[in-house]
């Protein structure tokens, strides 16, 4: 055999013997952020960000809020479901488009509301993503249990004196979605368990339970004291129908 062609068919036979390299296959899944007992969590509360993970390295691989509308009450809250019925249609979601040339394992996190981060929740699932396959319609739906609770008065850090007594303990509670509490509403606050637990000086004060107001979310109750003091406030927010739950807190001084 001449050199030349005892050259060819070796490099023959090492080309022949290397594995093909897979092409890579844009595939696009979906992610939503649904309220626990609510709606999807999109624009109007700040969205939630998705982060799309290798699970084996890590590495990010796809990250973005949530865009869109909170979805449709009837649809979502209201009739019904059957299977492969859609609760989601024109609902908020994050999209991503992966390269993959073999099936990827994922761990998809989710923080939301994004804008809230007294009340920011991290939810967090994993999933195979096969190339060609995609994860559309609903996509994949991730709970986010949780209620917004913000402590509105006191004011963080104010300075009163004690001939003001009493002083007003009022928050404001919403869905993880922003979803409106009202008294005898589809989310109804009146049902809802809400309360100030009170320390003086780093010790137990007073539990005070905080009444729904005329003003949807609203809720409020008198804080009455003649003790100079810093007083710390967590208000929290339970629903014993879900254990659904919510928490703020805040601090203010009497002089």
């Amino acid at each position: 055999m001449k050199p030349i062609t005892r050259f060819i068919t070796l490099l023959l036979l090492l080309l022949t013997s290397l594995p093909l390299l897979a092409k890579e296959i844009p595939t696009d899944i979906v992610v939503r952020a649904k309220a626990k007992d609510a709606k999807f969590i999109g624009t109007s509360i700040g969205g939630a960000m998705v982060r799309i993970r290798e699970a084996d390295s890590g590495r990010i691989l796809a990250e973005g809020l949530t865009r869109g509308s909170t979805g449709n009450t009837e649809i979502i809250m209201e009739k019904p479901h059957s299977r492969y019925d859609s609760i989601a249609e024109g609902a908020a979601k994050f999209e991503a488009t992966l390269d993959i040339s073999e099936p990827v394992f994922l761990t998809v996190e989710v923080l939301a509301p994004f804008i809230k981060k007294q009340a920011r929740v991290l939810a967090q699932t994993q999933i195979w993503l096969v190339p060609g396959k995609p994860i559309g319609g609903d996509g994949l739906i991730v709970e986010i249990p949780g209620m917004v609770v913000d402590l509105l008065s006191p004011q963080t850090h104010f300075y009163t004196s004690a001939d003001k007594s009493p002083f007003e303990i009022r928050a404001n509670v919403v869905m993880m979605c922003g979803c409106p509490l009202t008294a005898g509403g589809l989310w109804d606050g009146s049902q809802l368990e809400v309360a100030a637990i009170v320390k003086k000086d780093g010790k137990p004060f007073k539990t005070l339970p905080l009444a729904m107001q005329d003003t949807m979310n609203t809720f409020s109750t008198e804080l009455a004291t003649a003790a100079p003091g810093v007083y710390e406030i967590l208000v929290y927010a339970y629903d014993p129908k879900t254990g659904n739950t919510g928490v703020d807190r805040g601090s203010f001084i009497v002089k």
